[in-house]
Order: structure tokens, then C-alpha cells, then sequence
């Protein structure tokens, strides 16, 4: 009987302590949360810009598409650091797919150049979608590659105009 009392005790004192580890921990998730806004899911939007990492893809219920990042292809932009003649570019394949269509990959420029077919803009199901942002920057003593897979974009997604033609990109 006295055995069975012991073991007792100490099964509800191990599961006391589990909890109060749990609530710390929600506590400390919680906290940094409010003090460090890099913690925040990437694919917040913050002044009308959708911020997605590369693998990550979220359903917009308002436009229904789905919007996937793929990665980033091309990366010539310029290194922190160095003294480039070209800023350069990346090229970010976005895949979207719309509730009744089939997935389409766009591939969206950082910046608009038209003599390498490099566009900052693509239109999918009449809307408009923009690359505003690539991060991270290369690095000039690590390149571009050591970047896959930490990229980081932000697009905007706007109604098209009407008087535009549906099948431009």
C-alpha cells in the first residue's frame, strides 16, 4: 500500500512538472513574439506585400489562388560590397493556380529588363502580381549559391485593368 502512495505522488509530481514546462515555454513563444517581429510567419502581409520563403505556398481566399514560392533561379545581382557596371537581377519562379485552373509558373524579375525577357510584373486570372522585394542580398565572398533555400520574397497582387489584354505577361 505504501509503495502504491509513492508511486502516485511521484506520477502526479512528473505531471505537474510537464505542464508548468509547457506554460513556460507558450510564455517565452509568446514573448518573443511581441519583441521580435522577425519571428512572425513570413507570410504576413505588411503594406499590401505578400512576404513568402522559398518552398512555402499559401491559399489568398480574397483572390482565390493559391501562390507558391519555387525559388529563385537566377541571382546576378550585385554583392554587398563590391562596385558592379549592372545592379543585376533575380529571378523568382512563382507557381499560382486558381480554384478552376490548372498551376502556372510566372517568373518574376526584380527589376524590368526587356532585352533578356526579364519582367517585374505577370498577369494570372486577371490580377496583377509584382515581385517588390528579394532577400537575401548575396554576399560577395559566398555568391549566390550559398542562398538556396534561404531566399525570401515579397509580392503584390492587384486587379487588373480591364482594357489590358488577359493573355500578356
Amino acid at each position: 500500500m505504501f509503495h502504491k502512495v509513492i508511486i502516485l505522488s511521484l506520477g502526479i509530481f512528473a505531471l505537474t512538472g510537464c505542464d508548468a514546462q509547457k506554460k513556460s515555454r507558450i510564455n517565452t513563444k509568446a514573448s518573443e513574439m511581441q519583441t521580435n517581429p522577425k519571428a512572425m510567419n513570413s507570410n504576413d502581409q505588411k503594406d499590401g506585400v505578400l512576404y513568402l520563403s522559398e518552398g512555402e505556398n499559401k491559399f489568398l481566399r480574397e483572390y482565390q489562388m493559391n501562390v507558391t514560392f519555387k525559388g529563385v533561379s537566377e541571382d546576378s545581382r550585385c554583392p554587398e560590397g563590391a562596385n558592379c557596371i549592372w545592379a543585376g537581377v533575380a529571378l523568382a519562379q512563382v507557381e499560382v493556380m486558381g480554384t478552376s485552373t490548372r498551376p502556372m509558373t510566372l517568373n518574376l524579375a526584380s527589376a524590368d529588363y526587356p532585352g533578356k525577357d526579364y519582367h517585374q510584373s505577370a498577369e494570372f486570372n486577371g490580377y496583377i502580381l509584382t515581385l517588390q522585394d528579394v532577400a537575401p542580398t548575396p554576399k560577395s565572398q559566398d555568391g549566390a549559391k550559398a542562398l538556396t533555400g534561404k531566399y525570401k520574397i515579397g509580392i503584390t497582387i492587384k486587379k487588373a485593368d480591364q482594357s489590358t489584354n488577359s493573355t500578356k505577361k
